[in-house]
């Protein structure tokens, strides 16, 4: 369990992020279309993975944006925008921001993916939703980066992000 706060406010998680080194845990998360995605379909490119409560929150769209701009014009990077939320909702937002870099890949039907990659909120008004994380897996499919953002409320530190790429 890791512990972190909203707004000064503690927060725990349902567990840690996955270990530098160590090969991502495989999921299935669904598409904005409402199709399934799988972690293993996906080998062979970079992969950011933007862990977040929402993207109907400033900051969770700020990081959106952001990494919108990072994977612009890179083949083989992909950024996949994890939240909560439904896909017709994460579908709106993006064509709304015109977001066309980023991948939106909701946990509504897997209660796994947040246990395997310790990000369910456990307590606190965020409780259900997951922390603001961010995990950068190389092309073989191990993990090279990591990053808990400790206080929710804000970004996560992206040049940290980019110098693991």
């Amino acid at each position: 369990m890791a512990k972190i706060t909203l707004k000064g406010n503690p927060v725990n998680t349902s567990g840690n992020l996955p270990e530098k080194g160590t090969s991502a845990p495989d999921f299935t998360l669904v598409k904005s279309d409402m199709g399934n995605l799988k972690l293993s379909e996906l080998k062979g490119k970079k992969l950011i993975l933007s862990i977040s409560p929402s993207l109907d929150t400033s900051v969770c769209a700020a990081s959106a944006r952001k990494f919108n701009k990072v994977a612009a014009g890179k083949d083989n990077l992909m950024v996949l925008a994890i939240t909560k939320d439904l896909p017709f909702a994460s579908g709106r937002f993006c064509t709304t921001e015109g977001i066309t870099n980023v991948v939106t890949l909701s946990g509504f039907r897997n209660k796994d993916f947040g246990k395997s990659y310790g990000v369910d909120i456990i307590d606190g008004s965020f409780e259900g939703l997951y922390a603001r994380s961010i995990i950068v897996i190389d092309e073989k499919g191990k993990v090279k980066y990591t990053q808990l953002v400790p206080e929710i409320a804000t970004e996560p530190d992206y040049d940290a992000v980019i110098a693991a790429l």
